[in-house]
């Protein structure tokens, strides 16, 4: 288990470690931070070891791209396909969430099915983001058609909070 207030590397060493011991048994990360600090580029430094130490596979997705492009998927009849793919990956990393508009279809049934599964497959997931556990409930929890529900949010909140370790990085922006 990585204790709060741990240093990224080093939770993101000790997560592909302990990931490499017990698979089902590890907690994702959440990491969080400004803009342009590196929490994309360890993520990327996670995803690369595993695949180096027993080519396991992961995969990075950028948050609004993605629900953008499973909007579109509509129309060619892909979006089981895309669902299944983040459902079932061994290690999906969701880079930049809460950058991306909310639609009460995109967090229940698209955010909200993958994490569901991945929870009962137990499924690491990781994340970056520039909100915190809270800040992100409260962007999951507005949309613009359907104005605030608490509730639903929460219920997505309890996915990422409960397998995840929130990891605070600090430092200036590299771009």
């Amino acid at each position: 288990m990585i204790p709060a207030g741990k240093k990224p590397i080093k939770a993101a060493g000790d997560f592909v470690r302990e990931y490499l011991e017990d698979p089902e048994h590890v907690k994702g990360l959440y990491f969080y931070g400004e803009f342009g600090i590196g929490k994309t580029y360890i993520m990327g430094a996670v995803m690369n070891k595993l695949a180096e130490r027993r080519h396991i596979a992961s995969l990075m997705v950028y948050t609004p791209d993605f629900f953008r492009e499973i909007k579109g998927a509509i129309q060619d009849n892909t979006v089981d396909d895309k669902l299944d793919m983040l459902k079932t990956t061994p290690v999906l990393i969701l880079d930049d969430i809460g950058a991306e508009t909310m639609t009460p279809w995109i967090r229940d049934e698209v955010l909200g099915s993958i994490l569901q599964y991945r929870m009962m497959e137990h499924l690491p997931t990781l994340y970056t983001s520039n909100y915190d556990y809270d800040e992100l409930e409260n962007h999951l929890s507005y949309s613009q058609k359907s104005g605030t529900e608490k509730l639903k949010a929460k219920r997505i909140m309890e996915r990422i909070r409960h397998f995840t370790t929130l990891v605070t990085i600090e430092g200036s922006n590299r771009r």
